[in-house]
């Protein structure tokens, strides 16, 4: 389970600051096939759970939000799961981004997974997915995941845990909502849906539901984890997932999985993806060896960033277009974690002990 660097076949991923060739500059500041001009509005958007109103406008049915802060990014609104190509004419979106109020810095967006290619000459830095190819749930079973996973996956249904699909219907919401309450902290970090109301659970958790798929995982018949699946042309993408601390000794979540595989590859979809393999300057934590342990692999992904201005320009010069953590070191991060974890743990009441409970 190697990392899966494609070639760059002859595209530079360090063209010039701005990003874009001389010689297709004017040509990006003319494009644009909107004749009567962008729709700028207010779109809600999740930050780390909570929702936010931030600036946002309308360009070839796809919704680029503004960052607040400096440097302003502008990005497409939940690019992973939109079908087709969430840019499909970089010139277009330029064009409109520039000629609105907002004043964006940079404009960012991934290439499409799977197409790991580089097939855009504009400055480049890789991304990372955690995903897991598909041809058959038997081919994974018996060779993407280890015998100990297999024999945890027996340990599982011996104990009790059956895997579904359900739909989406107020008593399975209900449901999703118990689980969310069981406890304020997740992963010694806090929860972020902890605490949220029926309906609002009921609103985040509906979206997509025309392509999506939700699984339980029932113990005596109460639910006690789920999945929300979403299918993005012939990918699966796994949007949630959690089960209750309570009956982690039943591996719910490892079971969940399973059977997101095994309907994923008869849909036939290429691949599942869950997120990042790796986030930021973290390293390899806990999450990525449950990830790994589950079948889990790590492809590199293009992700582009077009600087609009000068102040753009400055902010990749300082590499501050991905954030302050970025600037600092990967061991200052974890230990920067750690104290937080061990703050939060204390603060709870809770004693720590790590579980195999993933969310989202």
């Amino acid at each position: 389970m190697g990392n899966h660097v494609p070639a760059l076949s002859g595209v530079d991923s360090e063209i010039s600051i701005a990003g874009v060739p001389i010689e297709n500059q004017k040509e990006m500041e003319q494009r644009s096939d909107i004749t009567a001009g962008p729709r700028q509005e207010l779109t809600e958007v999740r930050v780390k759970g909570k929702n936010r109103l931030l600036p946002s406008l309308k360009i070839r049915d796809r919704t680029v939000v503004f960052s607040n802060g400096w440097p302003r990014l502008a990005s497409v609104k939940d690019e992973d799961f939109i079908q087709g190509e969430p840019v499909d004419d970089p010139a277009a979106f330029v064009a409109a981004i520039k000629r609105c109020r907002y004043g964006a810095d940079i404009f960012t967006f991934a290439q499409k997974f799977p197409d790991t290619r580089p097939k855009h000459a504009f400055r480049m830095e890789w991304d990372n997915v955690a995903a897991i190819p598909l041809t058959s749930y038997q081919h994974w079973l018996e060779e993407q995941i280890t015998g100990n996973m297999r024999k945890i996956l027996r340990r599982s249904s011996r104990r009790g845990i059956s895997v579904g699909q359900v739909d989406f219907t107020d008593e399975f919401v209900r449901g999703v909502v118990e689980i969310y309450n069981e406890s304020p902290v997740r992963q010694n970090r806090s929860f972020w849906h902890y605490g949220k109301t029926f309906d609002t659970i009921k609103l985040e958790t509906g979206t997509y539901l025309e392509r999506s798929v939700f699984l339980g995982a029932f113990f005596e018949g109460n639910l006690v984890g789920f999945i929300k699946l979403v299918f993005v042309d012939r990918i699966a993408r796994l949007m949630q997932i959690v089960s209750m601390i309570s009956h982690s000794d039943k591996m719910p979540t490892n079971a969940l999985i399973a059977k997101a595989v095994e309907i994923s590859a008869d849909r036939g979809c290429t691949h599942l993806t869950y997120g990042k393999y790796i986030y930021g300057k973290m390293g390899y934590t806990s999450l990525t060896e449950f990830k790994v342990r589950n079948g889990f692999e790590r492809f590199l992904l293009p992700r582009y960033y077009l600087p609009l201005t000068v102040a753009g320009e400055m902010a990749i010069k300082l590499r501050m277009h991905r954030g302050i953590k970025e600037l600092m070191p990967g061991k200052m991060m974890r230990l920067m974690a750690s104290v937080r974890a061990g703050y939060i743990i204390r603060k709870s009441g809770r004693n720590g002990k790590r579980r195999d409970q993933e969310c989202s």
